[in-house]
């Protein structure tokens, strides 16, 4: 028996003493900074956001990291998250940066990284139309188009009257 307690006394402590060591990182480090796109080339426009200000709120943003200086954040109507904008200077070098940004009222540092590239990143930006096969109702090719309409009503039509035989008993 008092093994047993021997063992949860120890396991109790050892759980006690991660929390312990772990509460202050949390609490000190904040939260997220979404920065959109993570990847850019000097000249870019770049977006972050936080939902970490919490409903109204507002930050105030440094990028001074990658030579962009201060930028605001404000209140955003997308789920009270505060959203902010900056430009990547044109002598940004290639690497990664820290992006950071503090809470009005005496919120927490919050960051996110961006990643300064000299060359756009694959199928970051789309081209051409999305091939997704014949297309809508006014596709292409009008002829491909009536043909599925009238396709459909004799599938409708078929449908309808064997319903109805099966209905009236005749069989099928």
């Amino acid at each position: 028996m008092r093994r047993t307690a021997r063992v949860l006394t120890g396991t109790a402590l050892a759980v006690a003493a991660a929390g312990l060591v772990t509460a202050p990182a949390y609490g000190a480090g904040g939260g997220s900074l979404e920065v959109y796109p993570s990847s850019a080339m000097p000249g870019d426009q770049v977006t972050v956001n936080t939902a970490e200000c919490g409903d109204k709120g507002s930050a105030e943003g440094d990028a001074g990291a990658v030579g962009a200086g201060r930028f605001t954040l404000a209140p955003s109507t997308h789920e009270g998250d505060a959203i902010g904008q900056f430009r990547v200077p044109p002598s940004a070098q290639p690497g990664t940066y820290e992006i950071v940004a503090r809470c009005a009222g005496g919120g927490g540092r919050i960051s996110g990284d961006l990643v300064v590239t000299l060359t756009a990143a694959r199928g970051q930006e789309p081209r051409g139309s999305v091939k997704t096969g014949v297309g809508g109702a006014l596709g292409p090719d009008p002829a491909q188009t009536a043909g599925g309409v009238a396709a459909l009503a004799v599938a409708a039509a078929g449908g309808t009257w064997l319903l109805h035989r099966r209905a009236r008993g005749d069989g099928i």
